[in-house]
């Protein structure tokens, strides 16, 4: 899937097409293409000229915000590779997957009304250490092996975990206020 500048992100940011990114090199692309492509260097351009430095801009951040997320990157490549995650129709889990699900919202939830914020803290922790090794996993399915659809099932599952995530965080937000 290539942009309809007719690159992919990888390209845009001269970056091998794998999941296992240096963000560095990432962050240090992104800000030489922004100081090429800014709308504010187009000033001077015809009509037509700033609408395509505009387009590049926006290319150029979409790529950026695809390409520093972990889960919005395996999902592209999974899409370059023309693997559809399916998140919207295929809620097919493992069963221990689903449970360690049901188990986590039950401590959020009881944490919650506790307000118990060092039992949110230590959930979170073991939150972060499940979704690094995923990710960690999700790096060998992707680059080293090639197996696309056991990622894709595991991106399915990232998404999980990333909800818990936000919801856990909305959670220590509530009691803060």
């Amino acid at each position: 899937m290539t942009s309809a500048m007719g690159t992919t992100f990888f390209e845009l940011f001269q970056l091998p097409a794998e999941f296992r990114l240096d963000l560095e090199q990432l962050d240090r692309h992104y800000r030489e293409l922004q100081a090429r492509v800014h709308p504010d260097k187009s000033a001077h351009l015809s009509e037509a000229e700033r609408r395509v430095s505009l387009q590049w801009a926006t290319l150029t951040n979409e790529a950026y915000q695809t390409l520093k997320r972990p889960l919005e990157r395996a999902r592209y490549l999974l899409t370059l590779h023309g693997v559809d995650t399916q998140e919207e129709d295929n809620t097919a889990m493992p069963t221990e997957f689903l449970l360690e699900q049901i188990e986590w919202r039950e401590e959020l939830q009881d944490a919650l009304t506790r307000r118990d914020t060092h039992a949110m803290e230590g959930l979170a922790a073991r939150l972060r250490a499940e979704t690094n090794s995923s990710f960690e996993t999700l790096g060998t399915l992707l680059d080293d092996e090639r197996r696309h659809p056991a990622a894709a099932s595991l991106v399915r599952q990232l998404a999980f975990l990333e909800k818990l995530g936000r919801d856990l965080n909305d959670a220590l937000a509530e009691l803060e206020d």
